[in-house]
Order: C-alpha cells, then structure tokens, then sequence
C-alpha cells in the first residue's frame, strides 16, 4: 500500500536533510528516501584517505540555527571527512530527523500522476509513497564513473573506487597501490597513502591545477572570534560571488603593478584555497589576467617538485588555471619527492588492460597489491538519471534532458510540475559553496509551496520558455568566462555520448539568489501556479 506525504525528498545529504528540517517546521509532512544504510551523502560515500572539504569549516556548515551554531566546535579550518559526517549525524540526531528518514531505500522509479497532481515513488523493495511534491537532493557528485579496463576480473589483488570506500578500512603497510586519476579524489589521497605504502604509482593522465589547503587546527580565539560576528560572517558569504565570504579585487590582475599582484597571490596561497581562483575580478575573465595567475600557480608547483621530469609532468599547461575544478591538497606535490612515489603519464603511455599481478600500459606491466579508482563522477546529471523519473504525458526526464539540461533557475522542469531539484543543472552548483547555494534553493521553495498551500494552488511547473530563456542566459554568462575553453565535467566531458553544454550557473551566488528574489517578487515568474479544480469554479 502507498503511502502518503505532502512531501518526498531523494537523497539524505546536507540537502535532504535541511530540506526535511525545513518543511517540517512549516507543517508539511515529510519523508527521505536514502539509498545507503546510513546518512550523509557524499560524506558518507566518500571514506578514503585525506577526503576534505575545500570550504571553511564554519563556512560549510548549517545556518538555520543559532544555538547549533554557536555549540558545534570545528577542529580544525577545513574539516576531514570523518568530523563532517560526525556533524552530519549530529544534526540528523539533535533535530529529530531520522524517524522521517527511510535508509536502505534506492529510488527506482517516480511518476507523476496528472489528475491526482501527485507524484508515485516506488523504491526496490517494492515499497511505494505518494506526495505532492517531489524534491531530488541527490548531489551532483554522487554517481562514480564506472570505469573498468579489460582483464579487471582476473586481477589477484584489490580493486576500490575512491567514492565507494570500504567502511572497515584499507591496509596499505607494505603494499603496493596504483592511484587512477588525479582530481580531487586521488590529489587528497595521494600523500596519505605514500607515508605507509610501499610503493605508489599514481597514472596521470592531465596534470591538474592544485591549490594548499592551508589547513591548521583551529583555536580557542579563532573559533570564539567567528562565533562573536557569525551572522556578519554568514552574510557576508552570501553576498560574495563564490559563497566563500570575500569580494575580488574589483582590478584586473593585468593592471595590478606587479609587486602588488605578487603579494596578493601570495596571501591568498596561504589561505584561500580554490577561492584563489577569485583573488582578481577577471582571473576566470580574461585570458591574459589568467595567464598571469596560471603562471604564479605553476611556479608554486615547480618549487615544490625535486625531479626535473616529474616536475614537467606534474605542471598543468593545457587548459586555462581555474577552468577545471581546482584541486585543494596537503602536500600532493611534495608527495613525488619520496623514493616511493612514482608518476606515469598514460597520456603518453596509455593503460591497455590488467593483468592478473598489476596494470599493463604500453611501456609494461606494473605489480600492484591494490588498484584505486579516483577517475571521477557522472557529474550533475548521473545521479538524477538513475531512477526512471517520468513526468507528464509518459516523458521520462532522461528523454527530456537527451541534448543536454534544461531548467528553470536549475530548479525546475517544464513537464514535471512539483518536481524541485537542489543545486541541479542552471544552479551555481559547484562553481561556488554548495551547501550555501544549497540552503538559499530550500529557503526559496518553503516560500513557494507555503504560498501554494495556502492559496490552494495544486500544481507548480515551471514555463518552456521560461527554461529555453534561463539556459540562454547560463549559455550567455558562461560565454563571458573562459571555462569553455576547457573539456571538463562543467561541460559534460567526463562522459562519453553525454551532451557537450555547459550546466552551472557561472554568475555567482549572490547574483543567482537576486535573480530568485526577482522571480518571486514578480508573482513566481516562468511558472504556471495552476489551482486545484473546485478553487478555480469559486473564482
């Protein structure tokens, strides 16, 4: 038998459970649908070693309570996995939020049922809900790339994907590991397993843009200083273009002189992490301005690499600094200077298959204990395919989405009215502090459907053109930046035969907030706001 809410909500990260809390509070009846066994989302996934937030702790956390606020105590500046999940379950628990959370529950299938104007969500259990809303709060980093070279089954040793981390611990004392890939997965792990391994080879295959996550532990006063002005610190996060709470240079970087220029990247080296991509106004703008940042970052790399080779391999030279996600690390670099540690190119020697000791590239075959996979996700969209999402008129949202991602303020879809997705395509998504974006999305929709509610209103759906003009305009902001001069998950190249558009909103969080106080302030324009039948005859 199915039952019945006012609201389901898929996924129970940081999204999902803010949006539980707050619609519970104004009264809606709520259920999460989780697919693991246990909360948190990407936090909960991810396990492997060094996985950290490149946002500030205070920063990456919850604004919706004072007292939570003002209680929690960060360790340190830019929290590990483990105490972000610790803050997670934290929540969940001091908020009563786990009764209306359903773990060990995969979505398989949700259809809106049009004369009803609610949607059926069916999970693979067999068990099945009803409500009138549906919100999608499944990440957009939480679908891995599947990627398996041939001869994976007859490997004797382990395989692990960095996003599916074993929960009892790897062993790596006197192994052998390979590391695939070298984003932000395999950067972070990189110099937590060279310490203890016995030897680690890591396959490269485009040298990656890494920044020092200037990570220290925090004080007594640092933590009591940001607790004094946290409301100041919040807004003034929320009104910065990337939600890390600092305003650019408003110069450009090509017309700082140049000792100045020197300096201001030099500070924010040591502190800003990928937030050093905004220290300029035009470093993400203007090709020369960019040049001038790239070439500081790729000095900072060379000085920390001892081996000539090593260091050429290691420095980023084909693609714009700041185009691709920038990598935030602790010691990544410095890793390669140890007698363990060794770097193949497999863009020059590319992996051909495994063999039943190891890897086989085209200059040999390499033993290895354990092979790691940190090549990547199915970004923004992976997760929201997986379960067959179908909406009016029997089209599925993947037949919708076949030439790429069309949205309403990366809220919304024309089709599948009371659908909401959190930090989807169109949003500023992870081009900017997430969480924050996050919590800005939520707050907006619990004015939207409190007003459906009380004015009776059965059906929220955003406009075809009103989706036609919002991706019009992402294309058109995306134009002004110089990300689309690069292959990257921002433009669908992670994947193959995934359309090649360009999905976040580049123009900031803030401005992507005015543009949903806009919306609202004219009536909730590029939506129908269509009332139930019997209201309608009254009128």
């Amino acid at each position: 038998m199915s039952q019945s809410v006012d609201i389901i909500v898929v996924g129970a990260g940081f999204a999902g459970l803010r949006a539980l809390y707050t619609f519970r509070e104004l009264g809606f009846t709520v259920k999460v649908l989780e697919r693991d066994d246990e909360i948190g989302g990407v936090w909960n996934f991810n396990r492997y070693p060094g996985a950290r937030c490149d946002v500030e702790s205070f920063d990456y956390s919850y604004r919706f309570s004072r007292e939570l606020e003002q209680e929690w105590r960060w360790s340190e500046r830019y929290a590990q996995q483990p105490e972000i999940l610790e803050y997670i379950r934290h929540v969940a628990d001091r908020f009563d939020l786990r009764r209306d959370i359903e773990l060990n529950t995969s979505v398989m299938r949700t259809e809106f049922d049009e004369t009803a104007s609610r949607w059926t969500v069916d999970s693979d259990d067999g068990r099945s809900w009803n409500a009138k809303y549906l919100i999608l709060a499944m990440g957009q980093l939480s679908t891995p790339k599947g990627t398996v070279y041939p001869g994976q089954d007859d490997f004797d040793g382990q395989v692990i994907y960095s996003a599916q981390w074993p929960r009892d611990g790897v062993d790596y004392a006197g192994k052998r590991i390979a590391i695939i890939g070298t984003g932000s997965s395999g950067v972070q792990m990189t110099p937590v397993i060279a310490k203890t391994a016995k030897h680690l080879t890591v396959f490269q295959r485009t040298a990656n843009y890494s920044i020092p996550a200037a990570n220290a532990p925090m004080s007594d006063e640092e933590d009591a200083a940001v607790k004094a002005n946290y409301a100041e610190r919040r807004d003034q996060a929320r009104n910065s273009p990337s939600g890390l709470g600092f305003v650019p240079d408003r110069r450009s970087a090509s017309e700082v002189p140049m000792d100045e220029r020197e300096e201001a990247f030099e500070k924010a080296w040591h502190r800003l992490g990928f937030g050093f991509a905004l220290v300029f106004k035009d470093i993400l703008l203007d090709e020369k301005s960019n040049a001038i940042a790239s070439d500081f970052v790729r000095r900072k790399i060379a000085e920390k690499v001892k081996d000539p080779w090593t260091r050429e391999k290691l420095t980023p030279c084909k693609f714009p600094f700041g185009t691709r996600r920038i990598s935030v690390d602790g010691g990544y670099f410095e890793a390669f200077n140890r007698d363990n540690v060794e770097l193949v190119d497999i863009s020059e020697t590319p992996i051909e298959s495994f063999s039943k000791t190891g890897i086989k590239t085209t200059d040999g075959i390499f033993d290895f204990d354990i092979v790691i996979y940190a090549t990547g996700f199915d970004a923004f969209t992976g997760s929201l395919f997986k379960p067959l999402i179908m909406g009016k008129d029997g089209l599925t949202l993947k037949e919708k989405w076949a030439n790429g991602p069309v949205t309403q303020l990366g809220l919304a879809v024309n089709g599948f009215p009371n659908m909401f997705i959190i930090q989807g395509p169109g949003s500023p998504s992870l081009l900017a502090n997430v969480l924050l974006s996050a919590e800005d999305q939520i707050d907006w929709l619990a004015t939207l459907l409190t007003k459906a509610r009380d004015e009776n209103i059965d059906q929220v759906e955003a406009t075809h053109q009103a989706e036609l003009d919002w991706v019009d305009y992402v294309n058109e902001r995306a134009k002004e930046t110089l990300y689309l001069q690069t292959p990257s998950f921002y433009n669908g190249a992670e994947m193959p035969g995934k359309p090649r558009v360009f999905m976040p909103y580049s123009g900031g969080v803030r401005h992507y907030r005015l543009m949903m106080e806009r919306c609202a302030e004219k009536g909730y324009e590029g939506f129908d706001l269509r009332r139930e039948p019997a209201q309608a005859i009254i009128d």
